[in-house]
């Protein structure tokens, strides 16, 4: 059972590519609810949510290919 390194390499870095985000799409989406009375309100709620979004979809990938470098190497 051999380790696959270059797609564990890989799936670390979308991990550490998922890590700010999941920082930074909460700081803005709580700055963004406590800025109602500006007009950029709904436009920064929506990029912090696709921030997350993103940020949650990059962590399943680079999971997903830690997974397949581990468990996958025999073929």
């Amino acid at each position: 059972m051999a380790t696959n390194k270059e797609v564990l390499a890989k799936g670390v870095k979308y991990l550490f590519g998922a890590l700010p985000m999941m920082f930074i799409g909460p700081v803005i989406f709580y700055n963004s609810l406590m800025n109602k009375h500006t007009d950029w309100h709904y436009l920064v709620l929506v990029i912090a949510c696709l921030i997350c979004i993103a940020s949650v979809i990059l962590a399943f990938i680079g999971l997903n290919l830690m997974v397949k470098a581990l468990f996958d190497g025999d073929k």
